[in-house]
């Protein structure tokens, strides 16, 4: 089996698995909105196997793979690097790009990369006839169509987004108010194999690894975003957002599986309860120490 053949297989894979086989998909925007919006119906942004003590590999054909075989791919650098193979096997010019999410003014100018972004170029629009999109299925609780690379706000499903500076190399971005974030840089630092091997070695190191520390399963859809972080449920929308506490082994399974969506067929069931008497204990302490 050639290299094309197999990218070929697992991009069919991957459209079974987000209902888009059998569909026309030209090289125009309305095939990038409906990928868009058809991965993150089927998607979650998920670090189960980061938690389970087997961070998943970062290579892009594994974790283009790993959608189509069951449904889940990880965070961003799995997300964005198995969309990167479809979007150039569809036809798409897309360009990987470095990117620093940041929450605190003062990490802004942070060079780690803690975050893979897509630009996606020659889709012009009459809203957008420079045709330069920013195509990102791994941010978690952003955007849920692509956003067009020009300084301005862009409104969706009643959040608010900006673009706050673009550079011929990159640009800036400001989330909703309600975001888990506050911005996103993209630079033209290197974003190779290599960088992000090692980003992924850090992020994912066992105890301190910032993906690592607390199980977080987001999926949004065409009004908002839910998530389960360690053992809370949470709906955010753009009026704001509730908190459920998972308190039991069966509410939580039920939050993963049935408000964020999360594939758990190939999952050992011991595994996952050990899971969650794990989350729940941290959670226990969290709370006792007043939600620092």
């Amino acid at each position: 089996m050639t290299a094309t053949t197999h990218r070929s297989d697992a991009v069919a894979a991957y459209l079974r698995r987000v209902g888009l086989d059998g569909e026309e998909l030209p090289a125009s925007y309305d095939t990038l909105l409906r990928l868009h919006r058809a991965h993150l119906d089927a998607v979650p942004y998920e670090n189960l196997c980061t938690m389970l003590g087997r961070p998943p590999s970062v290579e892009p054909a594994d974790s283009l793979a790993r959608v189509g075989e069951v449904g889940r791919a990880g965070y961003c650098f799995h997300q964005n690097g198995a969309l990167a193979l479809v979007l150039a096997g569809l036809g798409f010019a897309v360009t990987r790009r470095h990117g620093h999410v940041w929450t605190d003014e003062a990490d802004r100018a942070g060079a780690f990369l803690n975050h893979l972004v897509l630009e996606v170029d020659e889709v012009p629009t009459p809203e957008n006839p420079d045709g330069r999109w920013w195509f990102d299925v791994g941010l978690g609780d952003a955007f849920r169509d692509p956003v067009p690379v020009v300084v301005g706000r862009h409104g969706q499903d009643g959040f608010d987004y900006e673009v706050t500076e673009v550079r011929a190399d990159g640009w800036s971005f400001r989330h909703d108010r309600t975001g888990t974030f506050t911005g996103v840089e993209v630079t033209p630092r290197p974003v190779g194999p290599a960088e992000v091997a090692a980003s992924h070695a850090q992020l994912t190191a066992p105890g301190d690894g910032r993906f690592a520390r607390v199980l977080v399963v987001q999926h949004r859809d065409a009004t908002g975003v839910d998530t389960v972080r360690g053992c809370l449920r949470l709906r955010t929308e753009p009026s704001g957002t509730t908190e459920t506490e998972l308190t039991t082994y069966d509410a939580w399974r039920a939050a993963l599986t049935d408000a964020a969506r999360l594939p758990l067929d190939d999952v050992d069931g011991a595994e996952l309860r050990a899971l969650y008497d794990a989350q729940w204990a941290k959670h226990v302490a969290w709370d006792a120490a007043g939600r620092p």
